[in-house]
């Protein structure tokens, strides 16, 4: 594993989200499927595993949508790992493995079962369980009781938003929320136990991964969702309205590839605030995510510096005003508390000097993305060629097509100059490969579906689109002896 203090060494990486793990019914869990990925990938000599964030999902599934910055997702967890000798954890009836994620049947099915276990460990006399829960309920009390209430009051409303519930709750009169919890302590425990169950499980993946010398890279979001616990318990650190809209969303400007720009209609941080109480918001959630992570791309890094603030009422991007962040009070701030910040800027998109300069200063690596490289042609900066040693290359990220599918759809221009520029021969996903692999940029990592080389078949993400997304899922067979030999020999060829 990378020490967190050492800097960028020399290592090639594969992006796989735990939801796409094989092996497992329904959805990729924390279970022998997380395990057997593990034992995998140790055999390929990669040593970087990223992840995508891992909170319990929100609107369209999305895990940039999350009811929680703090909280794991559930569906995550293993029925088969739920080990307590004084409970019988029944496992429904499943297919032996679904090719997509289908959220819906997790949600009816699996997250079902795992609430009965939940329900059942309340009742557990096994004197470990209630040491070690307890601990973690005191150890995570800053966000627990909130995202508890949280969600029992929104699954009683059939998952309404929570600017939708009765005024007292939705206002967070104490008197309401003290009768509420009362009534319903129950299920809110319940809650409690489903986030015990995943942090013990996620623990022990993560130990098991830094044990074999894997390194995991997670990602946090600038932004949370608006109906999610983060905003209603904490209103105060957000530009909303008397009644909890955002006045303000974010999202970035009309470009050269989107005419109205991209409204992505999460409310903007009051930054006077957090700055007046120290950041403390921010250094909690850098703190929770770093109990998951070794490593955290920071997702949209250049909101840091300045945001696109649109109004809350308008429907697309084009209206809007930069607003100056003070992100470079922010990083000093979370550096005093948690000392070395062990984090990858993803510096994509309209990028200006003063963030290059903040990132620079901060000594962060940044991204680059072979296929915008291959599409901006001779002397672009995300050609390999032109790549520094302290950088993270991708030949594609989570919001990219495959590699495959981006060649077969590219302009004939392109593929010229894609033909012309990668070495080798044989498929554009392991040409485009071998070239990160090659160069100078300290880590190097592709998403799992480029080294299978799928098609349209293997895409994780469509921004700007609901459907199917999140929802992939590797094939059975296709973590082979074959495929692991094969990245293997190219770790060992370029020294990572």
């Amino acid at each position: 594993m990378v020490s967190r203090a050492s800097g960028l060494q020399r290592a090639g990486g594969i992006l796989l989200h735990p939801t796409s793990l094989p092996g497992s019914p329904w959805i990729g869990d924390l279970g022998d499927a997380a395990m057997h990925w593990i034992e995998w990938m140790e055999t390929t000599g990669c040593s970087l595993w990223q992840i995508l964030p891992l909170v319990p999902t929100g609107f369209a599934n999305s895990p940039y949508d999350g009811l929680s910055a703090f909280a794991g997702n559930p569906m995550l967890i293993s029925l088969e790992r739920i080990a307590d000798p004084g409970i019988e954890i029944s496992t429904p009836s499943a297919p032996q493995r679904a090719e997509k994620v289908d959220f819906n049947q997790v949600e009816r099915v699996k997250l079902q079962s795992i609430k009965r276990a939940a329900e059942a460990l309340l009742t557990s006399i096994d004197a470990d369980f209630k040491r070690d829960y307890a601990q973690f309920c005191e150890q995570n009390r800053s966000w627990l009781d909130d995202f508890a209430l949280f969600m029992v009051i929104r699954n009683g409303r059939q998952g309404a938003a929570w600017t939708t519930w009765e005024k007292p709750l939705k206002r967070r009169d104490p008197d309401a929320l003290r009768t509420f919890g009362t009534q319903n302590s129950r299920p809110i425990e319940r809650e409690k136990v489903m986030q015990f169950l995943f942090f013990r499980q996620w623990q022990a993946v993560r130990s098991t991964a830094n044990a074999r010398g894997i390194t995991i890279i997670g990602d946090l979001p600038i932004f949370v969702s608006h109906d999610s616990a983060d905003v209603w318990a904490h209103p105060e650190l957000f530009k909303l309205d008397h009644d909890g809209s955002p006045i303000v969303v974010a999202g970035v400007p009309p470009d050269y590839f989107s005419p109205t720009g991209q409204r992505w209609g999460n409310p903007q941080y009051r930054w006077s605030i957090m700055r007046e109480r120290g950041f403390e918001w921010w250094v909690e959630r850098v703190r929770s995510t770093l109990s998951l992570v070794d490593y955290i791309r920071l997702d949209h890094f250049r909101g840091f510096v300045q945001s696109w603030e649109i109004p809350g009422k308008a429907e697309t991007a084009e209206r809007g005003e930069w607003v100056t962040v003070p992100g470079k009070e922010l990083f000093q701030t979370l550096k005093e508390e948690l000392g070395e910040l062990p984090f990858i800027a993803e510096d994509l998109g309209m990028i200006t000097p003063d963030v290059h300069q903040l990132r620079d200063e901060l000594g962060l690596p940044g991204m680059k993305v072979l296929q915008f490289g291959l599409e901006g042609g001779e002397g672009h900066e995300f050609l390999p060629d032109k790549y520094k040693v302290h950088c993270v290359a991708y030949t594609g990220t989570h919001d990219n097509d495959t590699a495959k599918n981006w060649y077969l759809t590219s302009s004939t221009e392109t593929k010229v100059f894609t033909q012309q520029t990668l070495p080798g021969a044989g498929p554009i996903a392991w040409r485009m490969i071998e070239a990160i692999w090659a160069s100078k940029a300290a880590w190097v990592i592709a998403p799992l579906q480029d080294f299978l080389d799928l098609g349209s078949e293997g895409r994780m993400n469509l921004p700007g689109t609901l459907a199917d997304n999140w929802t992939w899922r590797a094939p059975a067979d296709s973590l082979t002896t074959e495929l692991s030999k094969r990245i293997k020999t190219l770790n060992e060829r370029y020294n990572r």
